[in-house]
């Protein structure tokens, strides 16, 4: 990359403080950072400090023009293995506790050689947009979320207007509310209310998630432009439709499919990674002992948590199964429990077909050979690295966008199968033999499989993708 300019754009990138969204926003400054942009990344001080302690951020220096800035989160200390507290950590957000520190950061920045010319920030995140029009400079939303998890959340307002938005008492599962058909929603088809962002699922108008929702909804309209993390073959009828909503939307995605493009000339991005746990690599050599296509990898994400009673079923139905297994069960994964147990006869049933892991680099785990399915909460990274891979997907959402997604997985994209909410080893045990070893679960793998090679499409040098970064960069830059 060549050496500063006065006229070099610099992009100031802010990512959401969670694990998923941190990746991705990390992947597109490093594909905006191979187009010449000087990149600054701002993490909270807790995140920051987390990448130092997992070993994601090893070599600082190695990679001219991108650096990395802090803010404080107003948060009181917490663990420093753990996740925040999402409803705090969001209240703090909400509340721009976190806007001064980071106009004080803007202002700094600016006042040295290479003034900020955008600032890219996670749609989600409200506050840097007060910033930017505070500062004059272009702000830009960057969605690490699906296509149709942005359309569903960008439904808070319209159900708030229709009546649908608050559930009116605590049996909504049994009197249909949550089934009923929205038929209203720009591109896209058959959604059933149950179908859209869970922070709509509440009785409570003043519930901090859906206040937030709702903040950022209408904040994206303050937006110069919006990137999408998808690509157009997968989702052509929902970005159509936010396309008519806002100016300059761009999928660009699946993210590693263009980093892999650039990283043999690019051997310092290595140096920066994504995990806020330190990975666990000796899984690689476990699935190297395995048969191409016979181990079923187990991961629920970074956020979602799991009683332990669940948390048994689960593992019994996949000891019942008899497949192979790498499950990814990650130090806070069981509530109210520091430490997790499945007991010895768990552990001896297993002893040559399991091994549980606390974190693992998932992206080489998909890619492996011997992984031949993948048990999901249908988080958008989790999801579009699955077909990345072309690895089809057995899903249990938790919350948010999840539920949108594994939707779509299921029935528009059909290469995956929902796992039922009210968990029972039997039928986890069903579902994993038909994906592994059913005829309906050779229909899916084949079509994830379809969906790798459009996906490798898109991201090729003349693919959609790859023709809207360059785009992007032509705004950034101009």
């Amino acid at each position: 990359m060549s050496g500063l300019s006065e006229k070099q754009a610099h992009a100031v990138c802010v990512p959401y403080p969670a694990q998923s969204h941190i990746k991705a926003m990390l992947k597109m400054a490093k594909l905006l950072h191979s187009k010449g942009i000087f990149i600054t990344c701002v993490n909270t001080e807790f995140i920051h400090k987390r990448l130092l302690n997992s070993g994601a951020l090893q070599s600082l220096d190695d990679l001219p023009g991108f650096r990395f800035e802090t803010i404080p989160d107003g948060l009181p200390p917490s663990d420093d293995n753990s996740n925040q507290d999402i409803l705090a950590l969001s209240e703090s957000i909400f509340n721009k506790k976190m806007l001064p520190p980071f106009q004080n950061l803007i202002e700094k920045l600016n006042a040295g050689v290479l003034p900020v010319t955008s600032i890219l920030s996670d749609g989600f995140m409200p506050f840097p947009t007060d910033a930017a029009h505070s500062l004059g400079i272009p702000i830009f939303s960057i969605w690490t979320v699906s296509a149709c998890g942005l359309m569903g959340s960008f439904q808070v307002l319209n159900l708030f207007e229709k009546g649908l938005a608050t559930v009116k008492d605590g049996l909504y599962q049994r009197n249909g509310d949550l089934n009923t058909i929205l038929d209203w929603i720009p591109g896209m088809k058959n959604i059933r209310l149950r179908d859209l962002p869970t922070f709509i699922q509440t009785t409570d108008t003043e519930n901090i998630m859906l206040k937030y929702t709702k903040e950022a909804m209408n904040n994206a309209r303050n937006s110069t432009g919006h990137v999408i993390h998808t690509f157009d073959d997968l989702e052509q009828e929902v970005v159509n439709a936010i396309s008519s909503l806002f100016p300059n939307v761009y999928t660009i995605g699946p993210q590693q499919l263009l980093l892999n493009l650039l990283e043999p000339d690019h051997e310092d991005f290595k140096g920066i990674g994504y995990n806020l746990w330190e990975e666990e690599k000796t899984c690689l050599q476990w699935l190297d002992s395995k048969e191409a296509d016979s181990v079923v990898y187990v991961n629920f994400g970074s956020l979602a948590i799991m009683s332990q009673e669940k948390l048994v079923e689960f593992g019994w139905g996949l000891a019942n199964s008899h497949q192979n297994f790498l499950w990814i069960i990650k130090p806070d994964f069981i509530v109210g429990e520091s430490k997790t147990t499945l007991g010895l006869e768990f552990m001896e049933c297993i002893k040559e077909r399991g091994f549980i892991s606390s974190w693992c680099p998932q992206e080489q785990v998909l890619n492996h050979r011997s992984v031949g399915g993948f048990l999901t909460h249908g988080g958008w990274n989790s999801t579009i690295e699955s077909l990345s891979a072309g690895v089809a997907m057995l899903c249990l959402p938790f919350f948010g966008d999840q539920v949108t997604n594994c939707r779509y997985i299921c029935t528009e994209w059909e290469c995956g199968m929902e796992v039922d909410d009210n968990v029972r080893r039997d039928d986890v045990e069903k579902l994993v033999r038909i994906l592994m070893e059913g005829v309906e679960g050779k229909k899916l793998k084949k079509k994830a499989m379809e969906w790798k090679q459009k996906a490798e499409k898109a991201c090729s040098p003349d693919g959609s993708s790859s023709r809207n970064l360059n785009k992007l960069v032509h705004l950034l830059t101009s």
